[in-house]
């Protein structure tokens, strides 16, 4: 019909639509959904950034992204939120001291790291990444936050790879994820 409004699109229906799926990368079997076509479109970004801030709305003072794809969606959240980032690194990437973190994930091991200092002692820190697979990364996230004396106001994931243990391996924490597969 000429002229008739389209529905509009959720943002699931979004990131179904825009999320690249690649098979066996980045080892054989494993199934890797690349978000960064959904980064890519504005209204999608927002879109996202908007669903992951709902729940936590006057929870937190700081937003922390880990490394990589992490960095993108909490630099928007942190904007859109009026608050600050804090970055999550991989081993070696920060010039000052650091707090560092082990975890294993679904196919090795890693460390992460934070300035000491980055974080004010008592802060309420939403953590913000792509996906939630094992739960390792962001495990090793919530407890950098700890150390520096803050806590874990929640945390938000546009993906949850489901049966790989991500949610059970962050009991305590309010998890919040856009979507499952």
């Amino acid at each position: 019909m000429a002229g008739s409004a389209r529905p509009a699109e959720s943002i699931l229906e979004t990131i179904d639509r825009l999320c690249a799926v690649v098979p066996n990368y980045p080892t054989p079997g494993v199934t890797f959904r690349d978000l960064t076509p959904v980064f890519a479109d504005g209204p999608a970004l927002r879109g996202m950034v908007d669903a992951l801030l709902a729940d936590f709305e006057g929870t937190f003072d700081y937003v922390a992204g880990v490394e990589a794809r992490g960095f993108l969606l909490a630099a928007a959240a942190a904007y859109a939120s009026g608050h600050g980032v804090i970055t999550v690194r991989k081993p070696g990437k920060l010039p000052r001291p650091t707090y560092n973190e082990a975890y294993s994930m679904e196919y090795g091991t890693n460390s992460l790291e934070v300035h000491i200092g980055d974080i004010p002692h008592g802060s309420r820190v939403l953590v913000l990444d792509d996906v939630l697979a094992t739960g390792g990364t962001l495990g090793a996230t919530a407890r950098l936050i700890e150390r520096a004396g803050s806590s874990v106001a929640g945390i938000g994931v546009v993906l949850e790879l489901d049966g790989l243990g991500g949610r059970e391996n962050l009991a305590g924490y309010k998890v919040r994820s856009l979507r499952t597969y």
